[in-house]
């Protein structure tokens, strides 16, 4: 996009700004008094000291620097809570995990509320990572509920946990601004280790025949040097905040650009942030509203670029010398009506110049919150909620008619779009007393919810060169959840808290023309014993908190993969007639007709639960300088929606089923300890650590012990898959064959165990051999802090978590010698000699444990440099310093544990300013 447009999308919030300095000359509001410490528990909040559920709050003074994506803000930050980035492409975000997996074929993401509003779990067509349209700079908290007790108050989509997201408030007091603005740069981990020139030559010499080594070029090109760049970014912050006339608000406004790097890829996001909290009747009306909107500018770089660059040729040159595919080197067959060899890779700079592939993504999301406290009966409140999410993109798909990439069509132009509308209305009555009589305080909360998600795609349109143009046919859904919720928690003598809630749910998704599926029930319950209110411990001066919790609960999933692309699977149960996709006309004479045809349903579908048990200890002691928390919980998930074979004669030979039964048991703790808290220094050292056992109970009844799902597909073959979910195993477990290594400790092409000892290999012998799940996740950071200057690191390591090298399994001798082109091998080819590729050999399963320095900062605080109430603060930071792993791959963090063309993590480097005045 140009600058052009950049300018016309803030130039309305710099107005509004403009204004709001003038307005403000002076304070309006005194200073509020300091508040006991709350954490938000979903339609309320409680005191921290009194929770019953397992719930992490996360507060901003603790968020990881220089975070681009709200999940990066916390990532390694709690226990319980594994956040793996989606890959090292800027605006990619995170994929969140609470407590490992509950679900096979459903949704594993928590449920993310944002301000009240709760968010969809349906991507976005131009967006990577529909969360990163989100200002990190503007979140205050995260409030992460994990157990069920705490999230069955959200029933319908809480078996994941729930992440409560709040953004930053105005505070009443004097007019401040806050500005900050960091630079920084990118640059890779590493690269792949495939054979370098020389070493491509002495593997071809070798082991190919004499008509392919004559195909060997003079060059001694690393293609992947030629498709990495330093990249540079900036992200820019300014915050107006105060009170005008009993009105406290927060204006934001930020630019954050990023530039991959990968070249050409690039992520540019404008947001808009405006909070506005006023109080009317005597302060018995509260008013919060909401308004966020963010304009994102993205350029993506072809999945394959880094595929091809792992295996192109490097003897050959970048450049042919002559003007044919844009004048860069490809692999020719002169049989071939192209002119290019269809089955040899793309000269990876051909790719990213060929193909310009952007995105424009316009989000609004606001609302309105109005807290009514009754004049006549001050503890009973009731609340109103209103909010609207809209999301519009718009992509466009150029690809250049003389490079490789649009030569087939003679140029190609793919223009796509896609429109989001989600509505909400939330309203609740709250009673809060405290009855002296029986020294017990009561909430009592109930209310009604009405979500309501709508969804547009036309139908993307793509003009081609040769004159042969298509378009895909218009999508439209609609998905609308009802529910009435209640919860009652009571406290007795600030000693015992006992708190239980009940959700009624119903889901549009699973109607069938009746409402037998519809309606789904999520109860919870949990206590609290608060032991350091106990006389026995009262008076033991070095316990400040002591307190053991107990929860149980019931909680839903309803959430099923895209059908394609970003369309929503809204209608699995019901009876239906969709029209054919194209290639699929029904002919008539010369003429091809598309048709509607019957949609696949299981009208027996419901509702995936997951009932959970959590026992927990909190403590505190040396007036809370040690603090932490011990929880083991158990998850069972019953009813697994899968998509499973069925028998003949229906409408397909697969279906969406309730199909299967899994259990989670695990164990996190964390642990705080504050060393030295004086007037010149402050120093704070966290640790976490988190441990986790999912095993599948239940897949299908009447299926005997060697049924299995494969899942996990790969590249090589036809159809591969490397992953299955079989009882008695973790969900995604490698399911492989046992490979035959010789006296010398060097594998033995095409041998693998006889492991049920019958005299012949086949599929009997493969075996389950390992899983994506780790033995444990640690987390640590500490931060410093003397007289000006301040320092602090985090850190990550998952120990036991395997993954699978792709790279490695596609590399065999094979490479140089098929389809009459050269590729570049993995560096274990010429060392296991392999003369095929053995995909489903366990030599592919690599151990993936790592310790990541995720960030490292320091900086100073020059005071009042410019005048009284100004600040200035200098930082430098570093992400992702450095990775110590075992895994032969660039990076072992690989989300789905499948390595294949992974775009990597780059190491940042940055330097920061912060004004206030």
């Amino acid at each position: 996009m140009k600058n052009f447009a950049t300018v016309l999308k803030i130039a309305p919030a710099f107005l509004l700004a403009s204004t709001v300095i003038h307005a403000q000359k002076k304070d309006s509001l005194p200073q509020e008094k300091k508040i006991d410490e709350v954490v938000l528990i979903g339609y309320g909040k409680q005191k921290k000291s009194d929770l019953t559920g397992s719930i992490t709050s996360v507060t901003a003074k603790d968020f990881n620097g220089g975070a681009t994506s709200a999940g990066q803000l916390i990532q390694g930050k709690t226990p319980g809570v594994q956040i793996t980035n989606n890959s090292g492409a800027p605006g990619s975000g995170t994929k969140i995990r609470i407590r490992g997996t509950s679900s096979l074929s459903g949704e594993n993401s928590p449920l993310i509320v944002i301000d009240g509003v709760p968010q969809d779990f349906v991507g976005m067509n131009g967006v990577s990572d529909p969360l990163s349209l989100i200002n990190p700079n503007d979140i205050e908290t995260f409030d992460i509920l994990k157990d069920a007790s705490a999230t069955a108050i959200y029933g319908n989509r809480a078996s994941n946990g729930v992440i409560l997201i709040t953004t930053k408030k105005g505070t009443a007091g004097k007019f401040k601004v806050n500005f900050s603005t960091v630079t920084s740069v990118s640059t890779k981990m590493g690269k792949v280790d495939v054979l370098n020139a020389q070493e491509f030559r002495d593997f071809v010499n070798t082991y190919a025949p004499a008509g392919y080594k004559t195909k060997l070029g003079n060059a001694d090109t690393d293609w992947q040097d030629q498709i990495y760049q330093a990249a540079w970014g900036t992200d820019n912050n300014v915050a107006l905040s105060g009170g005008i006339k009993g009105l406290p608000y927060r204006l934001s406004l930020g630019y954050n650009e990023q530039n991959g790097i990968v070249k050409s890829n690039s992520f540019r996001r404008t947001s808009v942030g405006l909070n506005l909290n006023p109080k009317f009747f005597d302060n018995h009306l509260s008013v919060n509203v909401n308004a966020k909107g963010t304009f994102t500018d993205n350029r993506f770089v072809d999945g394959g670029v880094i595929k091809a660059a792992t295996y192109f040729d490097p003897t050959q040159p970048v450049y042919s010398g002559n003007s044919n595919y844009g004048g860069y080197y490809e692999w020719l067959d002169s049989g071939s009506a192209t002119g290019y060899n269809v089955n040899a890779n793309s000269n990876p700079l051909g790719m990213i110049n060929g193909v310009r592939d952007v995105s424009s993504v316009l989000r609004g999301l606001g609302n309105i919150q109005l807290d009514y406290k009754f004049h006549f009966l001050p503890d009973l409140h009731f609340n109103v909620n209103a909010g609207y999410d809209y999301t519009k993109s718009d992509g466009h798909k150029f690809k250049d008619a003389r490079l490789r990439p649009g030569f087939e069509d003679k140029g190609s132009s793919n223009f796509y779009s896609m429109e989001k509308k989600n509505k909400l209305l939330e309203t609740y009555f709250n009673y809060v007393k405290n009855i002296s009589a029986i020294n017990t305080g009561v909430d009592i909360t109930a209310g009604y919810s009405y979500q309501d998600f709508n969804i547009y795609l036309p139908g993307a349109i793509t003009y081609r060169g040769t004159g042969i143009n298509s378009q895909d046919l218009d999508f439209k859904t609609q998905n609308t959840l009802i529910s009435f919720y209640g919860r009652a928690i009571f406290t007795i003598a600030n000693k015992y808290v006992i708190s239980g809630s009940v959700r009624k749910d119903g889901s549009s998704r699973f109607f069938n023309g009746t409402r037998d599926n519809v309606w789904g029930v999520f109860p919870g319950v949990s206590l609290a014993w608060k032991l350091n209110e106990e006389s026995f411990i009262k008076n033991i001066s070095s316990i400040s908190t002591l307190k053991l919790r107990a929860g149980w609960g019931k909680t839903g999933q309803q959430e099923l993969p895209a059908l394609n692309g970003n369309k929503p699977n809204n209608y699995p149960a019901f009876a239906a007639y969709n029209p054919s996709y194209q290639g699929a006309g029904y002919q008539f004479g010369n003429e091809f007709y598309f048709m509607f045809r019957p949609a696949n349903y299981n009208p027996n579908l419901t509702w995936e639960t997951t009932t959970t048990k959590n026992l927990g200890l909190d403590f505190g002691f040396n007036k809370n300088r040690i603090t932490g928390s011990i929880d083991v919980f158990r998850k069972d998930t019953k009813d697994l929606l899968v998509y499973a074979d069925e028998p003949a004669g229906g409408l397909s030979n697969a279906s969406w089923q309730n199909v299967g039964d899994m259990k989670n048991e695990g164990i996190e703790g964390s642990i705080t300890v504050i060393p030295v808290k004086n007037q010149n220094t402050n120093w704070e050292v966290s640790f976490n650590a988190t441990h986790y056992k999912p095993v599948i109970t239940k897949l299908k009844d009447r299926a005997d012990e060697s049924f299995n799902m494969e899942v996990g597909g790969i590249e090589g073959g036809s159809g591969n898959r490397i992953q299955a979910h079989a009882v008695g195993y973790a969900p995604n477990s490698f399911w492989v064959y046992q490979q035959v290594y010789d006296n010398n400790g060097k594998p033995v092409d095409g041998a693998f165990v006889d492991r049920n000892g019958d005299g012949v290999i086949n599929t009997k012998d493969m075996y389950y051999y390992k899983s994506t799940t780790p033995d444990a996740i640690l987390g640590f950071s500490t931060k410093v802090s003397h007289k000006n200057w301040d320092f602090a690191l985090s850190a990550r390591a998952v120990l036991g978590n395997y993954v699978y090298n792709n790279a490695a399994s596609n590399s065999s001798l094979q490479s140089a010698s098929t389809n009459e082109y050269l590729q570049n091998v993995f560096s274990t080819a010429p060392q296991y000699k392999f003369a095929v590729p053995q995909y489903k050999s366990d030599i592919y399963v690599e151990n993936a444990s790592f310790l990541r320095l995720d960030n490292i900062n320091v900086g100073y605080n020059f005071g009042e440099i410019f005048t009284k109430g100004s600040n200035l603060k200098v930082y430098a930071m570093a992400q992702n310093v450095f990775v110590i792993t075992k895994y032969s791959g660039v990076d072992p963090e690989v989300f789905g544990g499948i390595d294949n063309g992974y775009y990597q993590m780059p190491k940042i480097y940055s330097l920061g300013f912060n004004f206030q005045f």
